[in-house]
């Protein structure tokens, strides 16, 4: 029999197209990344299943869209990041078929409760935070459940070498390894010397610090890259680097060093939109993949593919079934990455910050068509309600530096807000218009409708799937409805 391939996930946080030097033109700073889009198979249209990180992950460790898995904002102390206990993970799927599992980084499905622990998810080992940031430099993390705090080290390094030191353990058996790095995603920090040399191009202060993450970032990839051709793995690993969506432009202050402005605007090929939208911007991010052994390299690939697919396609890819679970919304992508696949099913979003309402900040993709409803700002009826949303923020931020004195809020309501009325959709043909800059929806109003319906349709469903899961996290069956 065959040796079954390695898998090496590596997901950025919060990173663009535009954050990789070949595509940039310029400042950014990514030889080892950009060494794989030359060598590898580099996806144009890889679509995140999110906006934001809690869902997004979601859809990528399941193969199924994050409303039906409970995880449908990064809220974690109010256990919206969780993903529902009869979910199957990409972990569970290759540890029932022999694979040794891990999980380096950032989790953020479940920090607060230790039944939605990465050990408890299919993954043998775990090193890294379960919450949604992290300090660089002032961090603690997990390994296995206990705790490690800051020894000098930035943290991207710490997880670039734990990365190493897996591989390097598990070279003589199959394993499937998720490296996820925290960079970009704020706070801001990086060492001087890395950060210097964008601030004396003329960045400015954010936009170098970010530069500089995304520099130490791809050092580590190009670290584990070159384990493999050490222990001569390359040709028998598929190595895969994509981000859980796209970059953010706007912090707070508290995610920058003080003084600093919180814009962080920079090139994006011209997407629209940046994280948290379903604007280009923010959900079509990188893939590269580079499989020497199983698939040409040099190449760039244009159709349509989506986070929900990776759990099928490489399930499919190394022989690997699936251990039961609901039904996937992911399709296999193996015919697409070889050239010869067919047109992509539909592909649907909606994000917004409580409870999912359908006509906010929602999105579906059709063949090169796209209909957005855009993002409106929902508001607390009462100062009490902005009191509920304050505390969340609150205790997000004291989870990281003081985590023993958080607790979930699972037992707050919900604030009651003010949601504003529909308004008009957009469409675009992303084929022609990309940077979706020419609304057709009134020259296309047929289209328009029938695609505005499919986009309920699939909201309604997604929508009573979710309410099988209880507060508790037990799960409820529920008719057919």
């Amino acid at each position: 029999m065959a040796k079954r391939p390695n898998i090496i996930l590596i997901v950025a946080d919060d990173m663009g197209y535009g954050d990789f030097g070949i595509f940039n033109d310029g400042p950014a700073q990514t030889p080892h990344l950009d060494a794989l889009v030359h060598d590898g198979v580099c996806l144009s249209q890889h679509y995140a299943g999110s906006p934001v990180c809690s869902p997004s992950r979601a859809a990528l460790l399941t193969g199924r869209y994050p409303h039906r898995t409970g995880a449908l904002t990064p809220m974690e102390v109010r256990g919206r990041d969780r993903i529902a206990l009869d979910e199957v993970t990409i972990g569970d799927t290759f540890k029932h078929a022999g694979y040794a599992t891990g999980l380096i980084g950032k989790w953020h499905n479940g920090a607060l409760d230790d039944r939605y622990h990465p050990n408890a998810r299919g993954f043998d080992e775990f090193v890294g935070f379960r919450g949604g940031w992290m300090d660089y430099f002032n961090w603690w993390i997990e390994r296995n459940g206990r705790r490690e705090t800051a020894d000098g080290r930035y943290l991207t390094d710490v997880f670039t070498a734990e990365a190493v030191d897996f591989v390097r353990r598990h070279q003589q058996e199959p394993f499937m390894l998720c490296v996820m790095y925290n960079a970009p995603h704020s706070p801001l920090q990086a060492p001087d010397e890395v950060v210097q040399p964008y601030l004396d191009a003329g960045m400015s202060p954010g936009v170098a610090i970010t530069y500089a993450m995304n520099e130490i970032m791809d050092r580590g990839v190009g670290q584990i890259a070159q384990t493999l051709d050490e222990l001569a793995l390359r040709d028998d690993t598929i190595l895969m680097f994509t981000s859980d969506n796209g970059p953010a432009f706007n912090l707070r202050p508290d995610q920058v060093p003080e003084g600093m402005d919180t814009n962080t605007l920079r090139y994006n090929c011209g997407f629209n939109g940046q994280k948290g939208s379903v604007y280009e911007g923010g959900i079509r991010v990188p893939m590269i993949m580079n499989w020497p052994g199983g698939l040409a390299g040099g190449r760039r690939v244009d159709d349509l593919v989506h986070a929900t697919d990776w759990l099928p396609t490489l399930a499919n890819v190394c022989g690997v079934e699936r251990p039961g679970g609901r039904p996937l919304d992911g399709c296999d992508a193996l015919p697409i990455l070889r050239g010869s696949g067919g047109e992509a099913p539909a592909r649907f979003w909606q994000l917004n910050a409580q409870q999912p309402v359908g006509w906010i900040n929602a999105a579906m993709r059709a063949g090169p068509w796209k209909l957005v409803r855009p993002r409106l700002a929902e508001k607390p009826q009462s100062d009490a309600d902005q009191r509920l949303m304050d505390r969340y923020v609150e205790m997000d931020i004291r989870y990281k530096y003081h985590p023993d004195e958080v607790t979930t809020l699972m037992d707050d309501p919900d604030p009651q807000l003010i949601t504003p009325p529909p308004i008009a959709p957009e469409l675009y043909n992303i084929e022609d218009d990309p940077e979706e800059k020419n609304n057709l929806a009134e020259s296309e109003p047929e289209r328009t409708s029938h695609m505005l319906g499919a986009l309920q349709d699939w909201f309604d469903g997604v929508e009573a799937e979710r309410r099988r899961i209880q507060p508790d996290g037990s799960i409820v069956e529920l008719a057919n409805e």
